[in-house]
């Protein structure tokens, strides 16, 4: 008998049929950041009605939680930072006002409302992995400050001059340190994640690690992209959340800019 002829490798064609699902990332320059901010101002100047819209959400929830946890700063501080962990979610509504102009098409708030729907799968993930580490940061938090503040919390009046002074250094930076930890997490899995599984109906995993992957490769940018977003956030905090009203839809608006730079969306 003879032997069967061994069996050839497969084609190029063949290959090609099952093509990875995870798309190419580029290569930015340090500027990169600073065009997608004022892009992001542009898209703000072309639909303002929708983006101050959720300028205005992100506002509203800040003054919320001040009204509602005044009386305990450590509350306040833990859930204001951790409702800004879950903004890569929540500025869903803003990618899509973006995605649309960059598309010419008639931007309207309603149908940005719940675009999330188109991949309800992959963004129910997200959104749930995102609470999560919200609620792990809010007990990191205040665990912070009852190892710090055994004796009791500072008081109410001049609270911020009080934990800032150099006799609660310690514990300014060990806040700051934990709560930078969470912050990295979520930035290295959602720097473009949420647009791209907008944009190509991609799922959780793929667009984490196609965000991670991004970071991996553009890492100077990236962090002074990530310094850019503290910065405008600071200065909405700042202004007693009246800020937020412009830097959030700035800021979301350049992460659907950032999104175009980073993957190769052909």
């Amino acid at each position: 008998m003879s032997a069967s002829p061994p069996t050839p490798p497969p084609s190029a064609d063949a290959s090609s049929a099952h093509p990875s699902p995870f798309p190419p990332v580029r290569h930015i320059d340090a500027a990169a950041p600073l065009r997608w901010i004022a892009a992001g101002w542009h898209d703000l100047r072309r639909a303002p009605a929708a983006s101050l819209f959720y300028g205005a959400t992100f506002a509203a929830m800040g003054w919320l939680i001040y009204l509602v946890f005044r009386h305990a700063h450590e509350y306040m501080s833990a859930l204001a930072a951790g409702f800004l962990l879950l903004g890569p979610f929540l500025c869903t509504g803003l990618y899509d006002i973006s995605r649309r102009l960059a598309a010419g098409e008639r931007v309207s708030l309603a149908p940005t409302l719940t675009a999330w729907r188109a991949n309800l799968g992959a963004f129910s993930l997200f959104s749930l992995v995102l609470t999560v580490v919200m609620l792990v940061w809010a007990r990191a938090s205040l665990v912070t400050f009852a190892l710090f503040f055994s004796t009791g919390m500072p008081s109410i009046s001049g609270f911020l001059g009080q934990v800032t002074t150099v006799e609660h250094l310690d514990f300014v930076l060990t806040y700051f340190a934990v709560g930078a930890v969470f912050a990295a997490i979520v930035f290295a899995i959602s720097v473009v994640s949420v647009p791209l599984m907008l944009a190509r109906g991609t799922d959780t995993v793929v667009a984490a690690i196609t965000s991670a992957r991004a970071l991996a490769t553009n890492p100077l940018p990236l962090a002074f992209w990530a310094i850019l977003i503290v910065l405008l956030v600071a200065a909405g905090f700042a202004t007693f959340f009246v800020g937020l009203l412009v830097t959030v839809p700035v800021v979301g608006h350049a992460t659907w800019h950032a999104y175009e730079d980073l993957v190769d969306t052909r």
